[in-house]
């Protein structure tokens, strides 16, 4: 496999229920991740970058939460709806989409 150009960090922190922070998982991380991996399999696009699941990635109160290297790029309050974008626009278009940053006050 060569080297990814881009590489996506989707949090799937899980907590216990009523957890102050709260967690991406509870939140829908793993529907994230799962919707990366379903793209990267029908789209065949193995080799343009690569998808990990993480754990905490800091502003759980704002998650799911899906980093993007090299750029460090945080998306926050992110879904499975908005993965179609998040390839297109950023990873294969290199283009930041502004609407789902995180906020500057978290990261």
């Amino acid at each position: 496999m060569p080297k990814p150009a881009k590489h996506v960090f989707v949090c799937n922190q899980p907590r216990p229920p009523g957890h102050p922070r709260g967690s991406c998982q509870a939140k829908g991380g793993n529907e994230v991740l799962q919707a990366f991996w379903q793209q990267v399999q029908a789209r065949n696009l193995w080799d343009k970058f690569s998808v990990t699941y993480s754990g905490c990635l800091g502003p759980c109160d704002c998650g799911p939460n899906v980093l993007v290297y090299p750029e460090g790029v945080m998306y926050s309050g992110v879904t499975k709806d908005d993965v179609a974008a998040i390839i297109d626009e950023h990873l294969l278009g290199d283009k930041v989409i502004k609407r789902l940053m995180a906020p500057e006050s978290v990261w």
